[in-house]
């Protein structure tokens, strides 16, 4: 199992998503909240400041759980467990590091976009809830 963590930053009722680049990486180009893989001993929440740092060249804080979710994708029989948390902007501008683009949208406008499987169930919740 492969654990990942995921960022839900809003911004005046929208969401960042963020575009996988368009190399031969799994889902090349599809949409995602961002985060990334977990190291070994590192907790989720320290997991996700670094990688918005890394991918995204943002600085965040994050804090409370939104949602855990897993999926095994069929072409490679990979299982992901995605962890998202609620994140807060704390410093810097977007950059794109590790990303192919961004976008802020609000949860129905997130259906229009090729989101990752993994990544579904947190539009659902957003779309439910909100």
């Amino acid at each position: 199992m492969i654990l990942v963590t995921a960022a839900i930053i809003e911004r005046d009722g929208k969401y960042l998503i963020t575009q996988r680049t368009k190399d031969n990486r799994h889902g090349a180009g599809r949409w995602e909240f961002p985060g990334g893989k977990k190291e070994e001993g590192e907790d989720e929440c320290a997991c996700l400041e670094r990688e918005i740092k890394e991918e995204l060249g943002l600085t965040v804080k994050a804090g409370e759980h939104f949602l855990t979710s897993e999926h095994v994708y069929a072409d490679t029989k990979k299982h992901v467990k995605l962890m998202g948390y609620h994140c807060t902007i704390i410093s810097g501008e977007i950059e794109h590091h590790d990303i192919e683009d961004h976008a802020w949208v609000t949860p129905q406008e997130m259906k229009d976009y090729d989101i990752t499987e993994a990544d579904l169930p947190f539009v659902e919740k957003l779309i439910n809830n909100y």
